[in-house]
């Protein structure tokens, strides 16, 4: 007895060959390239298996006869019990023309390949997508009754299924398995598709929003969904049983979960916010195609779809899956394995493992060259408030990466320091004094750094001014709030308008503005602090939604509290939780990285939504807060007084209860 197999060293293949090495018989693979040879090698290093147990075929899918030599053929004519044919392309995104040329004209050559061989049986992996989006219940002994096959790739899996049907001599058996994630028990899969297009929104979800937060979502179809080591146990079974020749088995799950349902269980295997309320996708039948395909091609309105989509990675092709209209029915499949124990695990029994593996391994966030030494590479990057702090720690991780820095602030000296020590870690820098708060010498200084370097591709708006009074004590103070407003929002205000004509000009930028948590919280004693913030807050959400066309990216961080110069005159700060500077140029190379609209600790968000949902509360707990932590006393010197106090026992339980939530 021996194998041949397409396919073999991609998902499916690969789990199959190690079902068949537990059998007798040499296993040949048809390898078309070194690079599969290499994939080949690889598996058989890992898995121990001895050389000469399983052979690499020189061969290519898209040539006739699977493109195999006359010596090949001849050695292995006769020989061969089973042919699988796996090769095939499941990608939604690949081209009509290619999915023909692999799927459709690759079984052709497979099936003629076969034939040459005098292969025992062809074993033929197709797909539920076999069916097209037929609305109902589509059983195994179906398939002329396939319809809305409009999409390739399931009119190439239907087309390929055919050829096999009509075209080939040799004992066949076709099986179609459902949606193939990974492993139940480890979770190990290769590629994202299928179900894994929602894990992204799920994670964004979660981030958000803690675990017990209902929410509102959609209820689709049945997504019929079957973990590899299912699929390839049922197939390996199946093919080796006898009298089933001719026959068609669904790979699939006998009862299925709805898409609603489906997300509801992954969203708890990550620990991500279950959908508590769900709208059925049928209530909106009622809207006729024309009408809906009218609204959606609205350019705003596709724009945003689009966009979204694209941050997610959802091929938007996905989508129609979610209403999913086949219900498939597995009889033959059921009575073939009956008595041996292998049977479809439920979904909630392994998407725990699905989801850790996906999120280890598989995340587009960690896959790919998404490095800071990559997003800062060739980029011109401008700090304020560079000389220390958050500023400096920002410069420092970023020289580390190899950036070139334009490094602003006021003390030339401590620039100086700053520069020194960017080199030294290996990076470039350019120094500016410059007071923030002067408008005019903001406007020197854009006039410098575009005469000088041509442009800036990162603005980082992170200098900043905080006064901790309450409104009380601050009503003879109203210097207060103009110098807090002139520097935090004014001069980073001045700043990114002085650079957004160059950066449109150029085809794009990131503005990155440092705000604060206390944005989100209201924090009381910070009236004048979150107020400049908020404002530059308000500016930066406008400028998005203009210049979101035009690939400049506005991020803003509401930083909780960092252990800064800033915070230092405040001694029960040194009671309180805090981020150290180089913790807050973490979210800031987050920024650089991801580019997102926000970056808000858990707190600061669930604050928000505090605000939002119930004021009144929220305005207990800050006021609260407000009565507990005492004003900071000032000297002539502008210090605080040596008397105070840095913190009671009941404020440090409170502060840390509230972390940063002050700031």
């Amino acid at each position: 007895m021996a194998y041949f197999l397409t396919g073999g060293t991609g998902f499916l293949g690969r789990n199959l060959l190690t079902r068949l090495l537990k059998r007798e018989g040499n296993i040949y693979v048809l390898c078309h390239d070194e690079l599969a040879r290499e994939r080949l090698a690889s598996s058989l290093q890992e898995w121990d298996v001895p050389a000469d147990r399983i052979k690499a075929i020189q061969g290519n899918l898209t040539q006739e006869g699977l493109g195999l030599s006359e010596s090949d053929i001849a050695a292995l004519r006769g020989k061969i019990s089973h042919f699988f044919h796996l090769a095939a392309i499941y990608d939604l995104n690949a081209t009509a023309e290619a999915q023909e040329a692999v799927n459709i004209a690759g079984t052709q050559h497979a099936v003629d390949a076969a034939e040459a061989l005098n292969a025992g049986c062809f074993h033929h992996i197709s797909s539920i997508a076999a069916a097209g989006m037929y609305d109902g219940h589509f059983s195994e002994d179906m398939f002329d009754e396939a319809e809305n096959l409009e999409h390739p790739y399931f009119s190439t899996k239907h087309l390929s299924e055919k050829v096999v049907r009509e075209k080939c001599k040799v004992p066949f058996r076709i099986y179609r398995p459902g949606m193939v994630v990974g492993d139940s028990k480890t979770g190990v899969a290769e590629r994202v598709d299928g179900p894994y297009y929602f894990f992204k929104m799920i994670q964004r979800i979660r981030d958000v929003l803690p675990a017990w937060v209902p929410t509102i979502g959609l209820e689709g179809g049945r997504l019929n969904i079957v973990p590899v080591d299912y699929v390839i146990d049922a197939l390996d079974h199946i093919a080796h049983k006898d009298e089933l020749d001719g026959k068609c088995f669904h790979l699939t799950d006998p009862k299925p979960y709805r898409s609603g349902e489906v997300l509801n269980i992954f969203a708890e295997a990550g620990h991500a916010p279950r959908m508590a309320l769900r709208f059925d996708t049928r209530l909106f039948g009622f809207i006729p195609n024309q009408v809906r395909n009218a609204v959606l091609s609205v350019p705003t309105i596709k724009q945003i779809a689009d966009v979204t989509m694209k941050d997610l990675g959802i091929p938007p092709s996905a989508l129609q899956f979610f209403t999913y209209p086949t219900e498939f029915d597995c009889r033959e499949t059921k009575k073939a394995l009956k008595g041996s124990g292998i049977e479809c695990p439920r979904l909630p029994t392994y998407a725990p493992a699905i989801w850790d593996y996906w999120e280890r391994h598989l995340d587009p966030a960690i896959s790919g060259d998404r490095s800071l030494k990559a997003r800062v590479a060739n980029k011109i990057i401008l700090i304020t408030g560079a000389s220390s702090g958050i500023g400096q720690a920002t410069a420092y991780k970023l020289a580390e990466n190899g950036a070139e820095i334009l490094l602003v602030a006021r003390d030339e000296e401590k620039l100086a320091h700053t520069r020194e020590e960017v080199e030294k870690r290996g990076g470039i820098a350019h120094t500016y004094q410059c007071d923030l708060s002067n408008i005019a010498q903001v406007e020197t200084l854009v006039e410098n750094v575009l005469a000088n370097h041509g442009r800036v591709d990162i603005l980082i708006n992170n200098a900043g001014r905080s006064i901790r009074r309450s409104i009380a004590n601050s009503i003879d103070r109203f210097h207060d709030f103009e110098r807090t407003m002139q520097l935090n929002y004014f001069g980073s205000l001045k700043l990114t308008l002085g650079l957004l004509p160059s950066m449109e000009a150029q085809g794009g930028g990131h503005v990155i503005n440092v705000s604060s948590i206390g944005v989100l919280t209201n924090a009381p004693r910070f009236s004048a602090y979150v107020a400049s913030k908020s404002a530059l807050d308000a500016f930066t959400r406008c400028a998005a939604s203009e210049y979101s066309d035009l690939n400049i990216n506005f991020t803003t961080i509401n930083m909780p509290l960092v252990a800064t110069p800033m915070i230092a005159p405040t001694k029960i700060y040194k009671s309180v939780p805090t981020l150290a500077p180089e913790e807050a140029a973490d979210l800031l190379a987050t920024a650089i990285i991801d580019k997102p609209k926000r970056i808000a600790t858990k707190l600061g968000i669930f604050g928000s939504l505090v605000h939002a949902l119930f004021p009144k509360l929220a305005e207990i707990i800050m006021n609260s807060s407000f009565r507990m932590f005492p004003d900071s006393k000032e000297s002539e010197q502008g210090k605080e007084q040596k008397g105070e106090k840095a913190s009671s026992a009941e404020l440090i339980a409170f502060s840390a209860l509230l972390k940063g939530i002050h700031l």
